[in-house]
């Protein structure tokens, strides 16, 4: 019992000297910590908190959304090309590319495609 005693203090004592060690011999500054906080969302960690960030900022993000989805659903389409009848196939694949190109050509007609911020 006393050695598990014994055994436990030392090992809090060597975190502690290992914390305070990592502490001081640190890299960072006090004025580095606005360099390392994180940039998210269009927010400037810079400025005030409240302004609002840029709607154009949420469409270029739901655009990649959505395109980032087309892809994860077209791959499977090509490999499943062997597995099924072609006539099906096509008509699946057209089917939802088309919707897809009507959705682009909406974005397209929107201005959301427009990178000018």
């Amino acid at each position: 019992m006393i050695l598990l005693l014994n055994l436990s203090i030392i090992i809090i004592i060597l975190v502690n000297i290992i914390m305070l060690m990592s502490s001081l011999l640190s890299k960072k500054m006090m004025w580095d910590r606005e360099k390392c906080s994180p940039f998210e969302c269009g927010f400037d960690p810079k400025c005030l908190p409240r302004i609002p960030f840029s709607l154009h900022f949420f469409l270029i993000t739901m655009i990649f959304l959505i395109f980032d989805i087309e892809i994860a659903l077209i791959l499977p389409m090509i490999i499943s090309f062997k597995m099924t009848n072609f006539i099906l196939w096509w008509k699946i694949s057209s089917f939802f590319i088309i919707i897809l190109l009507i959705g682009l050509y909406h974005e397209w007609n929107q201005n959301m495609l427009n990178w000018i911020i």
